[in-house]
């Protein structure tokens, strides 16, 4: 398969797909982009928009896996941090629902979008939810429980042991962020395996 990685981050949805597809990520920060290709150094690197690059590349891949960012959409952000502690409200950021509906609409291959469970009533009726999470896509996945997140109020080294993937020998401005930014690896595994078997009974 050609697989689209949208806004890769270190790429912990990622890191337990294998090696045996054709991988192109997208991620706009250098130093993050410059972990992920240490980890992944078989997969494509772009550097630079990815909700851009998706409208004009779209069409060159057989599976897409996109996760716009989360924070205005957060319920944290929103009661903890807007509520309570008189932070600035900001407007949830649309280009998560344009993705949906524009792949929803457009695109003849397979697609998971992936984002936190909002503050408000979701605009576009999710597929399946894991893990606290909500994914918009065309596979169908059971719910099952994976192990219990320790992203809220973890520190670097439980996140390290948690998502599996070591910063300690990179400079990243943010790595407790980096890290709490990951989808679990097993829950991007469950999912991507769901799409191996999709894709191989669609040929037959």
């Amino acid at each position: 398969m050609k697989i689209l990685n949208l806004y890769a981050g270190i790429g912990g949805n990622r890191k337990l797909w294998g090696d045996e597809h054709e991988i192109t990520a997208v991620e706009n920060n250098m130093q993050i982009a410059q972990v992920y290709m240490e980890l992944y150094p078989n997969d494509k690197m772009i550097i630079g928009d990815a909700h851009d690059f998706l409208l004009h590349n779209y069409m060159n891949f057989d599976f897409i896996w996109t996760s716009p960012p989360c924070q205005t959409h957060s319920r944290m952000r929103q009661h903890l941090q807007v509520g309570c502690r008189g932070q600035k409200a900001k407007f949830p950021d649309m280009k998560l629902y344009e993705e949906i509906i524009f792949l929803q609409s457009n695109f003849k291959g397979n697609y998971v979008v992936e984002n936190v469970k909002p503050y408000y009533e979701p605009l576009v009726k999710p597929n399946f939810e894991l893990q606290r999470h909500l994914y918009w896509s065309d596979i169908e996945v059971e719910e099952i429980e994976f192990k219990k997140s320790k992203l809220r109020s973890a520190q670097i080294e439980d996140l390290q042991e948690y998502i599996g993937i070591d910063l300690s020998g990179f400079r990243i401005s943010n790595k407790r962020q980096a890290l709490r930014n990951c989808v679990l690896p097993e829950i991007g595994k469950y999912i991507f395996k769901a799409v191996e078997i999709n894709d191989v009974l669609g040929n037959e």
